[in-house]
């Protein structure tokens, strides 16, 4: 069973928004350039990134996200955006506010890479997704297991033999579960924040959200939607396109 990438995001520059650019988003966006660069040598005309996050940089943040010394105090997205746009020659777009409605109406038939880290403000930004006609992306971990799903929350008239994505927040409820007991108190240093989550965790969730991407643009299809990887053990599962759950 596979789920067949629409026409549109084969031959067109594709619109792209990160919404948090933290422990997940900073790899996210990094990988997205690199994605970028590499579709563009094979012919694709590219991606264009919109990065959303109003928090700043702080100590706690170097060495587990893509930061260093001299960006502290600094906007996150400000900050990877233009170093990624002066790496690569991109024009990419920083956005220093955490994303509302005004922001994600405009998404519009793109992909929305959602990388926050509360259930709290998953369930502020599911609802207004839900209204667009994006494919949504969600990246999340907890100390050491995360996951990723791929979705769509309603894809009218799908491509003959392609499989529907179900939304990611129908696949995981507990994702949007306002209720859920979340440590978020933020970290005064680095060590105190590895004792909450481990080193590599959020690359471990990245690579196979961009694997997902690269198949969707690369070769028009997917058979997989999704991923649970867990650090202890070192196991990752994969969530076929045709799973319930």
């Amino acid at each position: 069973m596979t789920h067949i990438t629409p026409a549109h995001f084969l031959d067109r520059r594709v619109n792209i928004a990160l919404i948090g650019c933290g422990g997940n988003g900073s790899q996210m966006l990094t990988g997205l350039a690199r994605l970028n660069h590499a579709l563009t040598a094979l012919g694709h005309p590219g991606l264009h990134v919109t990065a959303f996050d109003g928090d700043t940089v702080s100590e706690a943040n170097i060495g587990r996200q893509m930061f260093s010394p001299a960006d502290v105090g600094q906007h996150k997205s400000v900050v990877l955006v233009h170093r990624l746009n002066a790496f690569f020659g991109l024009d990419w777009t920083a956005r220093p506010i955490h994303a509302g409605p005004s922001e994600l109406v405009n998404v519009g038939p793109g992909v929305a890479v959602v990388c926050v880290d509360s259930a709290a403000a998953r369930a502020k930004i599911a609802p207004l997704l839900a209204r667009t006609a994006a494919y949504v992306m969600d990246l999340g971990n907890r100390a050491s297991d995360g996951q990723v799903i791929f979705g769509h929350f309603r894809q009218a008239d799908p491509v003959g033999g392609s499989v529907a994505l179900r939304w990611p927040y129908d696949v995981l409820p507990e994702l949007v579960d306002e209720w859920a007991i979340e440590d978020d108190t933020p970290s005064c240093g680095l060590a105190e924040a590895l004792e909450r989550q481990e080193l590599f965790i959020n690359q471990a969730i990245v690579t196979p959200a961009l694997g997902i991407l690269w198949e969707f643009f690369r070769h028009g299809r997917l058979s997989w939607c999704g991923a649970f990887v867990n650090l202890k053990t070192g196991h990752v599962r994969p969530l076929p396109v045709d799973s319930p759950a």
